[in-house]
């Protein structure tokens, strides 16, 4: 029996980036890619559609990981220091 939401697989195009991102949030999502068995790319794509959506991206499951890895690798960042990131000369 179908799940009454399936989606198909989507063909795309990707392209590969040279994005510049912070150290430890870096560290964060490849923990958090490697503890849903995705790819990092894939994690970022379902981040940013949630996002577009205005949906949540994480449940508590995931954000208790979450808590844990930013704990682990000294993330003290959160939503309120976006867009004042500067980088180290």
């Amino acid at each position: 029996m179908a799940q009454q939401n399936e989606v198909k697989d989507i063909l795309v195009e990707r392209t590969q980036t040279g994005v510049k991102i912070e150290k430890r949030i870096l560290k964060v999502l490849k923990g958090m890619a490697e503890y849903h068995d995705i790819s990092l790319g894939d994690l970022l794509e379902g981040i940013v559609l949630h996002a577009f959506d205005g949906k949540t991206p994480f449940g508590e499951e995931s954000l208790a990981k979450i808590r844990q890895l930013k704990e682990v690798y000294g993330l003290n960042l959160d939503a309120s220091h976006s867009h004042h990131l500067r980088e180290k000369n």
